[in-house]
């Protein structure tokens, strides 16, 4: 599977906008829209998302989400605007770099989270979803940072949908990406909403 390393995190059923310009990446995603296959997205630590000359060596978090490409628009030569939709997550077993510069990996998928109801103490982080979705009004559906279909009773829905919409750490928000209990997910993202005083009683 390629890999596409970036500066963000992206969560199942999360919705990934990206510019893509680089030729390793232009291939990349032309590739998957032929084949029907997707790509994987990894949080990069060092290095750039656009390669630089003499720049430093990218490195990864060898774990991460599949993305699949839902919409391409061509503005410009040579600019490729994409809309990709996150899928399950995947542990790296091994990841090489192609001479044009394109990571390649053998991928493990993770188990997708069970869905789990809300309990009634951690209802208020959904409430809270529920107000900033009904803020959105006149605002055009496709571009809410959040898409349909809406989960607002499961755990592990909600709990992603703040991680994206919250202004965490990126090393944060994996850690909550890869956390294998949906459940202590929301608990934490309730605790961080609690502290901001965005839950009412």
């Amino acid at each position: 599977m390629p890999l596409f390393p970036l500066s963000t995190v992206l969560f199942p059923d999360g919705v990934l906008p990206l510019q893509v310009f680089e030729v390793r990446y232009l291939d990349m995603i032309g590739r998957c829209l032929t084949d029907d296959t997707p790509f994987g997205v990894v949080l990069l630590t060092q290095g750039h998302e656009v390669r630089l000359p003499n720049g430093e060596q990218e490195r990864f978090v060898a774990s991460g989400t599949i993305a699949s490409v839902t919409e391409t628009t061509a503005t410009t030569p040579g600019l490729l605007q994409v809309v990709c939709r996150g899928g399950s997550r995947f542990n790296v077993v091994t990841a090489e770099q192609r001479l044009n510069g394109l990571w390649m990996a053998e991928a493990e998928l993770v188990e997708d989270d069970h869905a789990v109801r809300i309990p009634s103490e951690l209802q208020g982080a959904s409430d809270a979803l529920d107000r900033v979705l009904a803020s959105l009004h006149d605002v055009p559906q496709h571009r809410w940072p959040v898409q349909p279909p809406f989960r607002m009773d499961d755990c592990g829905w909600v709990a992603n949908r703040w991680c994206e919409l919250l202004p965490l750490p990126n090393q944060q928000k994996h850690h909550m990406l890869m956390l294998d209990n949906p459940v202590i997910r929301l608990e934490l993202l309730h605790d961080v909403l609690d502290e901001h005083g965005l839950i009412t009683s």
